[in-house]
């Protein structure tokens, strides 16, 4: 049995964090962080990137490492994204099932004062944006989208399992039950 474990949520909610503390915890596992294929093209190919629209690279780039991991490894993935628009993350989720694996959505629904504390003090670099745009200027688009479309807020019946984390000393337990999943 493998399991997919997709976070859910803003800026700054814990995403990353998370998925770091669980991939140490869960034997077998690796995170797949979109973070890092943004980081990646805007380094070494910021020609490439579209000016506008999606960033399809860096979704092309993403695919291709699922991909390789679903077919060539039996790691358990943890996918370390905002994934806040739900028609995107059901067309992931629905790979997922047809692959085999239990999908595991993980949704960090802080409050948004929290957020933009943890945004207000935050070192984080933003060389993961394709344009200029502070973590402030994303968090407030974030929040708008939520907001206006709660039809993006995650359900349980998107999922095999849908953890919610609503302050940060859930994550821990979240994590146990994650781990529990796989021992049975």
């Amino acid at each position: 049995m493998r399991l997919v474990i997709m976070t859910v949520g803003k800026t700054h909610s814990g995403k990353t964090t998370f998925a770091k503390s669980l991939e140490k915890q869960l034997p077998n596992s690796v995170v797949i962080d979109q973070d890092h294929q943004a980081e990646f093209l805007n380094t070494y190919y910021p020609a490439l990137l579209p000016k506008q629209g999606p960033n399809k690279i860096k979704h092309a780039l993403t695919q291709t490492l699922v991909d390789y991991a679903v077919r060539e490894t039996n790691h358990h993935l943890i996918l370390c994204n905002s994934n806040l628009n739900r028609q995107d993350r059901i067309k992931w989720l629905e790979y997922y099932r047809n692959k085999g694996f239990i999908r595991v959505l993980v949704f960090f629904d802080l409050a948004d004062d929290v957020l933009e504390e943890r945004v207000g003090k935050s070192k984080r670099s933003t060389n993961i944006f394709r344009m200029p745009i502070s973590y402030q200027e994303l968090l407030a688009r974030q929040q708008e989208l939520m907001n206006e479309e709660s039809a993006n807020f995650p359900r349980e019946d998107e999922a095999d399992y849908l953890l919610v984390i609503q302050k940060p000393d859930e994550v821990d337990s979240v994590i146990r039950e994650i781990i529990k999943l796989v021992k049975g």
